[in-house]
């Protein structure tokens, strides 16, 4: 499973900048202004043939001044309950502060590797500024500036020497893993102890109760794979803590440990913002999905035409890709849950979906004629062979063009849909490329 680094700190000392650069992104919005960051920023570090996840934690801080400090001493310790090491950013510029040292104080409690890096040291001068961080207690300040990126290359490979070498799980190739996530008390645990028929996991009304990634080897009725359960918390005093911060934190490890994710979405309150942001994780990390409407049981109205309404506002909010699954389900009554599992088995399979050059090209060249890519500045593009690229984790598809430059989003879209429309592979994200013919 990936490690998981968190970077921590005052609002406005660069951790958007330093994420930034860690990810090769520009995902997360950088301004002088305190608590710019709203979004969730997650993304993948690569660094000496290793990789692991990197969380921006500016994302759970409120930007009003009564709640703000609170807030940001919720989000470090989320961040050391949930990181396998922590970043704490200081900022050389405005030296230390009371917000630093009540930060300093969570973290010496935590008995995680943490790194102290002193950023916007832009010049030599300013390193000798750096000292009056030691009075944190928690070592040598790394001397970095995530804006030119000076330092960031030391501080990467003590990264790598501090994170814990992930001890694998004895866990058999070639099986299938799927994940049960959503955000908290959406019923998941409940759906795992109704798949295995037994209480193994704690399940109470209290949200978040779960405590570690659980992997479970489930083998009867024809079936065989793990599935992995979404932890919640560690904690039960920390249940009143930003729910949402845990659960997304959480929710990373489980879907990158997986092939496909089984989103669980509470009928009762329908699709909620938390619900999109694990949605988009899943997206993020190409996984295969299945939505499960859970406790459809107590909803209200279980006509057709209600089941017809919530299905158009999920596809409606996941847009573009719609082409995935949706159960309607009860893990208390296990009404529909042989269901769920039978349907995440054949969304797995389709991720190894295999189809032929010639029936491809057989289908996809003669809707490629009668509806081809738009003319550019009086440039005609003609796309003349296309193939699917073997021994890949998703479907993906080559185009090769005369003029692969032109081909815009909006046409490879089509060609994807053409794609789905012509073979199985509901609930399985594909790739399509073109290229130079």
């Amino acid at each position: 499973m990936a490690s998981l680094v968190a970077i921590v700190g005052r609002p406005n000392v660069g951790k958007s900048t330093l994420f930034n650069r860690l990810t090769k992104t520009r995902r997360a919005i950088v301004s002088e202004e305190a608590g710019t960051t709203r979004d969730r920023q997650y993304g993948k570090c690569e660094w000496c043939g290793k990789e692991f996840s990197v969380v921006d934690t500016g994302g759970w801080v409120v930007n009003s001044d009564d709640i703000f400090e609170e807030e940001i001493r919720k989000q470090v310790l989320v961040a050391t309950e949930e990181a396998d090491l922590v970043l704490f950013l200081v900022d050389v510029t405005t030296g230390l502060t009371d917000l630093d040292e009540d930060v300093a104080q969570i973290l010496r409690g935590s008995k995680l590797p943490i790194i102290l890096v002193a950023n916007k040291t832009d010049n030599n001068a300013q390193v000798y500024d750096s000292y009056e961080f030691y009075k944190l207690g928690l070592g040598e300040p790394v001397c970095i500036s995530s804006a030119t990126g000076s330092g960031t290359g030391d501080l990467l490979d003590m990264v790598l020497e501090k994170l814990p070498n992930a001890t694998a799980e004895v866990i058999e190739e070639g099986i299938p893993r799927f994940a049960v996530v959503g955000r908290p008390n959406a019923g998941k645990s409940s759906l795992i102890n109704a798949f295995i028929g037994e209480d193994r996991n704690i399940v109470t009304e209290i949200a978040g109760t779960t405590r570690d990634s659980i992997y479970t080897r489930y083998d009867k009725f024809g079936f065989d794979f793990y599935l992995v359960d979404t932890a919640g918390i560690r904690r039960k005093n920390k249940v009143t803590e930003d729910l949402e911060f845990y659960s997304v934190m959480r929710s990373i490890r489980s879907i990158e440990s997986s092939d496909v994710c089984i989103l669980m979405i509470d009928a009762t309150r329908g699709i909620e913002a938390q619900d999109m942001n694990i949605f988009q994780l899943i997206q993020k990390n190409q996984k295969s999905l299945v939505v499960v409407v859970n406790k459809w049981d107590i909803a209200e109205d279980k006509s057709q035409i209600a089941i017809k309404t919530f299905e158009n506002a999920i596809r409606e909010r996941m847009a573009p890709f719609v082409d995935f699954p949706i159960i309607f389900a009860s893990a208390l009554t296990k009404q529909r849950i042989f269901k769920v599992l039978e349907t995440a088995k054949q969304v797995y399979l389709n991720r190894t979906a295999k189809i032929g050059t010639t029936k491809l090209n057989e289908v996809m060249l003669p809707l490629i004629e009668a509806y081809p890519p738009p003319s550019i500045k009086g440039k005609y593009i003609k796309i003349k062979y296309c193939s699917q690229v073997p021994n890949t984790q998703i479907p993906t598809f080559v185009f090769y063009a005369n003029l692969p430059q032109y081909v815009k989003e909006p046409y490879k879209r089509f060609l994807e849909n053409k794609i789905r429309e012509n073979w199985q592979l509901s609930g399985c994200p594909i790739n399509v490329f073109v290229r130079q013919k």
